[in-house]
């Protein structure tokens, strides 16, 4: 098991501590699939899958009506995805994923959050060269599955890990972000139960830091996380 699925464990641990956040996160998402495929999950992927996804989080069902159909009402063509990258307290590195219909509301926001966390909002792509894209996919085990042979299956689709988490006995696959699509089809056509899927930024190298020092870049991550347009926060601390 490599860095992607450390990197995962840690977040993993983390979001089961901000069950409210999790669903406020995941509901943004499908409006930004909804908005970009339109709200049938049988034509929309990526819907489908965060539905899967809200599904394994134990989220409502209301809450997941609520998001599409607050997405089909909105604005699409003033509605938009922009990532900001920023430098967080003691040489953090932050990317920063946003949906919004007014992004001078947003730099604005992002840029106050930044500077109260100790940070500095930076150029856009400045921190690409620190992040890899990955999509990971949460499945569930089924009997009779030989994971030398899935994975050999799976080399095809260009894939970085697959694994079997024994203790909750689910398969973890990590990949390229432009694979979600084939590999989401492999799996659909062969019976794997998806139970979760996510688009990640994970970091080359993290940055060991002290308890204290710890405690800053929380605070700005919260700062980050209550933002209204803010969808995912990625960070290289450890």
């Amino acid at each position: 098991m490599g860095r992607a699925f450390e990197y995962r464990k840690a977040r993993k641990l983390k979001r089961w501590g901000h069950m409210a956040r999790t669903f406020t996160k995941i509901g943004k998402e499908i409006e930004l699939a909804v908005i970009a495929g339109g709200p049938d999950p049988s034509s929309n992927l990526r819907l489908r899958l965060l539905m899967a996804t809200a599904k394994s989080e134990s989220m409502p069902k209301d809450n997941v009506e609520r998001a599409i159909k607050r997405a089909t009402e909105k604005d699409k063509s003033a509605y938009k995805e922009v990532v900001y990258d920023g430098k967080g307290p003691h040489g953090t590195a932050f990317v920063v994923e946003t949906a919004t219909d007014n992004p001078t509301r947003t730099v604005a926001n992002l840029r106050a959050a930044f500077v109260r966390g100790k940070g500095e909002l930076g150029t856009m792509g400045m921190n690409d060269f620190l992040f890899e894209r990955k999509c990971s996919f949460v499945v569930a085990n089924k009997e009779g599955v030989d994971m030398d042979e899935l994975e050999l299956e799976l080399i095809d689709y260009d894939i970085d890990e697959v694994f079997l988490d024994e203790e909750d006995n689910e398969i973890n696959i990590f990949a390229d972000f432009k694979n979600y699509g084939p590999i989401s089809k492999y799996l659909e056509d062969n019976g794997f139960e998806i139970k979760s899927f996510k688009f990640e930024r994970i970091p080359l190298t993290m940055r060991e830091l002290s308890a204290e020092e710890q405690e800053d870049v929380n605070a700005l991550i919260e700062r980050l996380e209550n933002d209204d347009d803010v969808v995912n926060v990625f960070h290289n601390m450890a």
